[in-house]
């Protein structure tokens, strides 16, 4: 049976949870995993491969590809968050759809696909080159996840990819049949003796799973309705569900509970407007940036006073997005940004700290395409009005794009707290904090100009600059100190033994690349971890609780 019809075949009895059933009376799962995006789609399957009882609570909705996903900017922007967050700072964040997913897939439905590794370098920043903090494990550690990951989901990318440990080949060949706006890309890199590569994509360029390959629709951003572009939801967890993982849509966690020892019991949601508890024996965090920490910091009591597992005081502190602003140049010949998938070529030539550049660390950067309605959003936005504008509109087909993906180191005062107004649920709201620091704005400055002068030395006219960010990571740091971090190099909270937290939450460093695959390999490395302790200690916690 191919991915896609397994997914069709669970799809019904998925939607929508069986409330009925005894296990929301009082049975105890082994696993209660929140949030099916990128990391709990991993862990679902993995855990429930192992024979583990598996329930994943979403709150959005299953979507079916087929019926759910259209080729329509406006209509799919309902593939990202949708509830009210306040945002503050000097450099507010855009949340929704180019940060967070709702529904099962997370922001796998809706991201571009690109697939890049971490390098070494991104996991000690502290020790290399005196900035941010040092992750508790490194790159070695999650080198076979990567491996792994890529296979399981078929990357395409070159055969030779010159940056940073791993040089390649990807498991698929890479997409042969660049945009304008990638050949563009590239064409300028090479007049300036930048090296550029066809982008690694989890999108597949052959056949897989009985899945097709991508005919370059250039939908990525608005769910792949072919299924040619990973997303847990057509993946991970349908194959969780034929391992006998069970997922529960539409439903909202608005507690987690813990006993009198501090050990967590499961959880306590919302669907349709009633309250059920899972109980569970474990249970992982796996949803967005902005929402872990706000559950943490809602789930008070006398043994946490701050919130679970916030001894620290990291708890929903040092979140950080990637700085990510578009270069667009006004070009002769038509470029045509709508057509093939949006992003098909990238450098990592700027990757790693150059002393000479005056700021620390590096970014990547990528052919971007562009949708009409996103490129009308983001001039707008920039402060372009009127006849300029509308000019710019007209235009649309004469432009192209450079996208940058910044690093941002951490900063404590860029944080996620709550605010006094609460929503539908009676919790709090979530309120968004974030600044840029001296390092960003410098790296942001290098970028564009860097940027404009690839875009010129294709023959453009560099025209606007959009700031923008995408990509937030942080808000309960990994990391081998209690004192300075929520959960350890494991995942595994440091206040609560039996509550994981698996998501880019965990990120000390954002590094300069996309995250996804890091997430995915960490849940991967997390799985493999959790079970390893079930071994060591006997599974006597999930034996002894089942009466086996």
């Amino acid at each position: 049976m191919t991915a896609s019809a397994r997914h069709c075949d669970h799809y019904a009895g998925q939607r929508f949870p069986h409330l009925d059933r005894r296990k929301y009376g009082g049975e105890v799962v082994d696993a209660c995993i929140v949030g099916a995006g990128a990391a709990g789609g991993v862990l679902a399957h993995r855990l429930a491969r192992a024979g583990l009882d598996v329930v994943v609570i979403e709150a959005g909705p299953f979507w079916d590809p087929e019926t759910d996903f259209a080729s329509d900017e406006l209509s799919m922007q309902r593939l990202g968050w949708q509830q009210t967050r306040l945002v503050a700072g000097d450099d507010p964040l855009k949340l929704g759809h180019n940060n967070s997913g709702r529904g099962v897939g997370g922001g796998t439905t809706h991201f571009t696909g690109v697939f890049l590794r971490f390098h070494e370098s991104d996991f000690k920043t502290y020790s290399v080159d005196g900035v941010g903090v040092d992750w508790p494990l490194e790159y070695r550690d999650l080198e076979p996840y990567y491996t792994q990951i890529e296979k399981e989901v078929a990357v395409s990318g070159p055969r030779y990819f010159p940056w940073g440990p791993f040089r390649g080949p990807y498991p698929y060949p890479e997409r042969d049949r660049l945009s304008a706006n990638a050949w563009m890309f590239r064409k300028g890199c090479e007049k300036l003796g930048i090296r550029s590569v066809t982008a690694p994509l989890a999108i597949l360029s052959a056949p897989f799973e009985g899945r097709p390959p991508c005919i370059n629709r250039g939908f990525c951003n608005q769910g792949c309705m072919p299924n040619s572009k990973y997303s847990s939801l057509i993946h991970h967890i349908p194959k969780a569900i034929a391992e006998g993982a069970e997922v529960l849509t539409d439903c909202m966690v608005t507690q987690v509970e813990v006993d009198g020892r501090g050990h967590v019991t499961g959880v306590v949601f919302q669907h349709g407007g009633k309250e059920y508890r899972q109980r569970a024996r474990y249970v992982f965090l796996c949803s967005f940036v902005v929402e872990t920490p706000r559950l943490l910091l809602q789930c008070t009591g006398p043994l946490f006073p701050d919130g679970l597992a916030n001894s620290s005081g990291m708890v929903g502190k040092a979140i950080m997005p990637h700085s990510s602003h578009d270069m667009y140049a006004l070009f002769d010949e038509e470029i045509r940004l709508y057509k093939g998938t949006p992003v098909l070529a990238t450098t990592q030539e700027f990757y790693e700290t150059d002393p000479a550049r005056g700021f620390a660390r590096g970014y990547t950067l990528h052919a971007h395409g562009a949708r009409p309605v996103e490129f009308a959003g983001g001039l707008a936005s920039a402060g372009i009005w009127g006849k300029e504008l509308r000019d710019a509109l007209r235009d649309y087909n004469y432009f192209g794009r450079i996208t940058l993906v910044g690093e941002v180191l951490p900063d404590e005062r860029n944080a996620v707290t709550l605010a006094d107004e609460v929503d539908e649920y009676g919790l709090r709201r979530a309120k968004v904090t974030f600044s840029y620091g001296e390092n960003d704005r410098k790296l942001i400055a290098h970028a564009v100009e860097t940027a404009n002068q690839i875009l010129e030395a294709a023959g453009g006219k560099p025209r606007y600059v959009v700031p923008d960010t995408a990509h937030l990571m942080g808000g309960c740091r990994m990391g081998a100190d209690p004192e300075t971090s929520v959960v350890d190099a494991d995942c595994r909270a440091h206040d609560v033994p039996n509550l994981y937290i698996c998501s880019a939450a965990v990120f000390p460093t954002s590094g300069g690349g996309n995250p996804t695959e890091t997430v995915m390999a960490l849940a991967a490395r997390t799985a493999d971890r959790f079970l390893e302790r079930l071994q060591v200690r006997g599974r006597q916690t999930l034996e002894a609780a089942r009466g086996r």
